[in-house]
């Protein structure tokens, strides 16, 4: 379980101190799809990222398994099973498919395991398990080879920032469909942050983060309604 208390992160910037998370409490069991959605600038990528350790929170606690991941590094938290997917993963020319897979896996894969991980997230292994990680590739096909290495991990608390970000329709699709299918054959907690609702409709629950605060939880239909609120209450603030 993920469970997340009181977590606060306050900056200092030309504007003055602004509060980016203030008080967030939230419990993730395991083997939840959870999307988290809300508005730009709510906090949704920042709580993201202090989950992994990429920001470190000026208050409250974070506890995954029951071990507490204050104070603990980003490679820390990724020998705990916790690893994250960038919303536009880096590419790495010269690199193979095949030689990322083993470096996530901590060891030299097969290429009958390679195949394997390339299969789960929807990717020909004929077309791929050879091909460099370079321009040639699409951001589509960039984000469901990240998704493998993280299989390769073998992570059991996978986090998504915006994933559809950057990918033509086409890529999309595969790529929701890539997510439903892991989310019904893998036993791993998924937290995706999208603003898209194809990606919020597959969720178990979906949480709404807004001005630094968990502002509602729920099914699709609980939350989605909120969700359109307050879009248009950001609206209202940018045209004043």
């Amino acid at each position: 379980m993920l469970e997340i208390r009181g977590l606060s992160y306050h900056v200092n910037d030309d504007a003055g101190e602004k509060d980016i998370l203030n008080g967030v409490d939230l419990e993730v069991e395991d083997g939840t799809f959870l999307v988290i959605t809300g508005p730009n600038g709510g906090g949704k990528t920042t709580l993201a990222k202090a989950i992994m350790g990429l920001v470190q929170p000026t208050a409250g606690s974070i506890l995954y398994q029951g071990t507490e991941l204050m104070g603990l590094g980003v490679t820390e938290r990724a020998r705990l099973g916790i690893c994250y997917g960038f919303q536009q993963p880096p590419r790495f020319k010269g690199l193979q498919v095949t030689e990322l897979l083993s470096i996530a896996a901590g060891r030299k894969l097969s290429a009958n395991e390679c195949c394997s991980y390339l299969t789960k997230v929807g990717l020909c292994t004929e077309d791929y398990v050879d091909r460099e990680i370079d321009a040639s590739l699409s951001g589509g096909e960039v984000k469901r080879i990240e998704i493998a290495s993280l299989l390769a991990r073998n992570a059991s608390l996978m986090i998504f920032d915006e994933p559809e970000a950057g990918i033509d329709l086409w890529s999309f699709t595969r790529l929701t469909q890539t997510f439903e299918s892991l989310h019904k054959r893998l036993d791993s907690t998924m937290i995706v942050i999208s603003h898209q609702e194809r990606i919020i409709r597959l969720a178990d629950e979906v949480v709404l983060v807004s001005e630094g605060r968990i502002a509602a939880r729920g099914c699709f239909d609980e939350v989605m309604p909120l969700l359109d609120m307050e879009d248009a209450a950001c609206s209202l603030k940018e045209a004043e």
